[in-house]
This record gives C-alpha cells, sequence and structure tokens, in this order.
C-alpha cells in the first residue's frame, strides 16, 4: 500500500477551501496534516473540514515548515508573501504548490526558480484554467497543426463590473496590481501554453485607473470603496515574441464593453485559426467558402479543472516527474506581466 503524502495548507482563504483543498480531499494517497492561517480560527476550521484524523493547526508559517513529517505545502496567501514563503518551504525540503500569481514581481519568482533548483524540489504555480476541457482539446488542436502556424492572439479576461471588494484585492503593497495580474495573468498563462512559446522580445502597454471614481452599484461583488481602490482597473498589453508572434492582451475588473470574456484565448493560424470564448471552435476556410465550426468536448476530460489540477500534481510528486505547470514558465508570465507595468509607467517600449 502507498504511504500517503502529508500535505500542510498556508492560507486558508476563499481559493484553499474552494479548489486546493476540496481537490486534494478527493485523492486517495493525500492527506491534509497541517493548516496554517494568521486567524487560528480558520486554520481550525480548515482542520475540522479537511484534515486527516490528527492535524495540527499554525498561525505561523515557519512553524508548520518545521514538520519533517509534511512532504509538501501548498502557499494560498496573499500575493507579496508568495515568494518569502515559498522559499522558506523548498529550503526547508518540502515540494511547492504556489497559487498565481507566482510572486509579487518577476525578481521575486526567479528567486523562486532558482531556489527549487538549488534544492531539487518541486515548485509549481496554480494555473487552473490550463485544465479546463475545452482547453485541453484546444491544446490538442494546435499540436496536431490543424492550424498551420499560429502567429496572432488575443488574450482576453474582461470583465465589465467583476471588481472584488474583499481581502486584499485593492491594496497595491500587498497585491502588487489589480485586474493584470489578478486575471491578466490567468489568460496571459493560457495563451503562452497555447502557443508553447516563452521567448518575449518586446512589450509595448498600458494600465488605466479610471473606474474608481464612477458608480459601482452594477458591480458583481457590491460597490467598491473608491478611497480603497488603489490598483488599476483595465490594462491593456502588445506583446511581441521572438519568432514575431503577436499576442494583444487585454484583462478589466471595471471597463465599459458589451461582453465579459472570461480567461479566453483566440488564435490565427496560417491553415485556420480558433478560440474558446464559447466552448471551442474552429474555423479557416474549405472548398472555397469560409466556415466556423463548434468543437465538442464531450469526450474529453470533464472533471472538474482544479481537482484534475491537483491529481496531476500530486502525481508528478508521487511519481517524481516535472509538474503540468512547470515553474519556468510562470516566471516568464512574471516577467511579462512586469514589463507590461513597466511599459505603462515610462510610456514606452520595454525590450527583453
Amino acid at each position: 500500500m502507498q504511504k500517503k503524502l502529508k500535505v500542510g495548507i498556508i492560507g486558508c482563504g476563499d481559493i484553499a477551501f474552494s479548489k486546493h483543498m476540496p481537490g486534494l480531499n478527493k485523492l486517495k494517497n493525500v492527506e491534509m496534516t497541517a493548516f496554517c492561517n494568521r486567524s487560528i480560527e480558520k486554520a481550525k476550521r480548515a482542520a475540522a473540514e479537511f484534515g486527516a484524523e490528527v492535524s495540527r493547526v499554525f498561525t505561523d508559517y515557519k512553524k508548520l515548515l518545521e514538520d519533517e513529517q509534511l512532504d509538501l505545502v501548498h502557499i494560498c496567501t496573499p500575493n507579496n508573501s508568495h515568494a518569502e514563503i515559498s522559499v522558506a518551504a523548498l529550503k526547508a525540503g518540502k515540494d511547492v504548490m504556489c497559487e498565481k500569481p507566482m510572486a509579487l514581481n518577476a525578481e521575486e519568482a526567479e528567486q523562486m526558480y532558482q531556489t527549487a533548483q538549488l534544492t531539487g524540489q518541486k515548485l509549481s504555480v496554480s494555473y487552473q484554467n490550463r485544465f479546463k476541457a475545452e482547453n485541453i482539446l484546444f491544446k490538442e488542436l494546435v499540436e496536431s497543426g490543424k492550424l498551420g502556424k499560429v502567429y496572432f492572439a488575443r488574450s482576453l479576461a474582461l470583465r465589465r463590473r467583476g471588481v472584488p471588494t474583499w481581502g486584499y484585492f485593492l491594496d497595491k503593497e500587498i497585491q502588487g496590481g489589480g485586474p493584470l495580474i489578478d486575471i491578466g495573468t490567468h489568460s496571459l498563462d493560457l495563451t503562452l501554453w497555447l502557443l508553447d512559446n516563452y521567448q518575449p522580445k518586446i512589450v509595448l502597454a498600458n494600465v488605466f485607473n479610471e473606474m474608481a471614481e464612477e458608480s459601482s452599484e452594477a458591480n458583481y461583488f457590491g460597490p467598491w470603496e473608491k478611497e480603497k481602490f488603489e490598483v488599476e482597473d483595465a490594462a491593456v498589453a502588445h506583446i511581441i515574441m521572438e519568432d514575431g508572434t503577436t499576442i494583444f492582451l487585454e484583462c478589466s475588473w471595471a471597463l465599459n464593453t458589451p461582453e465579459d470574456y472570461d480567461i479566453k484565448t483566440v488564435l490565427s493560424g496560417r491553415k485556420a485559426g480558433a478560440d474558446n470564448i464559447n466552448g471551442l471552435r474552429i474555423n479557416g476556410e474549405k472548398d472555397g467558402r469560409l466556415y466556423k465550426e463548434e468543437i465538442s468536448t464531450a469526450s474529453s476530460a470533464n472533471e472538474d479543472p482544479g481537482e484534475r489540477e491537483m491529481k496531476l500534481w500530486i502525481e508528478a510528486v508521487r511519481e517524481d516527474k516535472e509538474p503540468p505547470v512547470k515553474a519556468r514558465e510562470a516566471v516568464v508570465v512574471a516577467q511579462i506581466l512586469d514589463a507590461i507595468y513597466k511599459s505603462a509607467e515610462i510610456g514606452e517600449a520595454v525590450k527583453f
């Protein structure tokens, strides 16, 4: 009988309760034995709901990392603590799954990556959109060559009014930014993964802080407090890769636009194009006529994407293989996000 992997959860907030702990809880070869949160009550609640028969709770992550029985940890804390805790966990001999974004900035992300290389521990970043059924099939479609050379992409994470009004989302010092680092990171990761292209050359971008003073009555998550809105409300970027492939990235929490686009990618290739705007679709020319076709995802893995992500991550740890989301890929996402903020700040293109 296989020994169960022992997992520690650092940060027992919404994302831990909605994705990480439920996904891990469904795996027979895993048990969560340690929980850490600044609020001991949240840690106790997590332990009561998802913990093994014997579980420990902490308010200090350093104390949790002293547990030599732990094989790995999941880090679900605010953005500004990702690097500090990840580096400490890796040095303590734990494999690490860190919630997105990888870190507050590219420098911290690189520090995490180098520490993982130095210690030989596994490091992955939680980008669950890769594991949606339609995106698994989308990736297969691109790899099959049916689109031909893909040279243009639109990466979309647009909300008309979807400003998160809880926690630290509006705090620039803690989160590092707004929709770009929150949901733009998801759409950018998905697009780069579909393209299998991690060599950016130049970025020209802008971020906007226009909507904080406007009415927020229609916001999905309730009205925001104007004086606390310290981050951007939208961002756009023109990203050119080394091979000439071009990506337009658009993301927002609040924008007067007719449609919402929840982590979507549109690809244009020489033979055909494809997108996941409404399910998975392919378009092009056939027999002298233009066509658009929907592709059924019924035969794909229709399990919850978060659960699939947890399963494949644990499989990588147990079988000592590359995690499904490689740390180096997440570093490149962080580098591009940094370049977007820098380009917006200086009003010029940023070269890599």
